[in-house]
């Protein structure tokens, strides 16, 4: 079992910057696109952090033409070149899912304030 979390400490990553659930994000993500790379920047509210470890995962939705699109990144992947946080959530929940039923200024996330 050591074995294992030898080489799981191996590949995950450094420098991760605080977030949690509520918090909107802008994840700047690789993107390969035939034989060019570019960065794609996806900004949205966190409504679900699960795993742990190395297998961390995130999802992130945000409304893109009318339309919800919720993407799921793994937390250390060597893609995800930087996140970060431009709103601080106020949530009481770790799952956010009630968000998808909700559009306009009812899916909005109050923000923390910080005395």
């Amino acid at each position: 079992m050591d074995i294992i979390k030898m080489i799981e400490q191996e590949q995950m990553s450094k420098e991760i910057t605080d977030f949690n659930v509520g918090d909107t994000v802008q994840v700047h993500y690789h993107i390969k696109e035939g034989n060019r790379e570019r960065v794609q920047v996806f900004e949205g509210t966190v409504i679900k952090r699960q795993g742990g470890s190395n297998r961390e995962t995130f999802t992130v939705r945000r409304i893109s033409y009318g339309v919800g699109v919720e993407r799921t990144f793994a937390l250390h992947s060597p893609k995800i070149e930087k996140l970060v946080v431009t709103r601080r959530g106020s949530v009481r929940r770790s799952r956010l899912f009630y968000l998808r039923e909700r559009t306009g200024k009812r899916a909005r996330v109050k923000e923390k304030r910080n005395y």
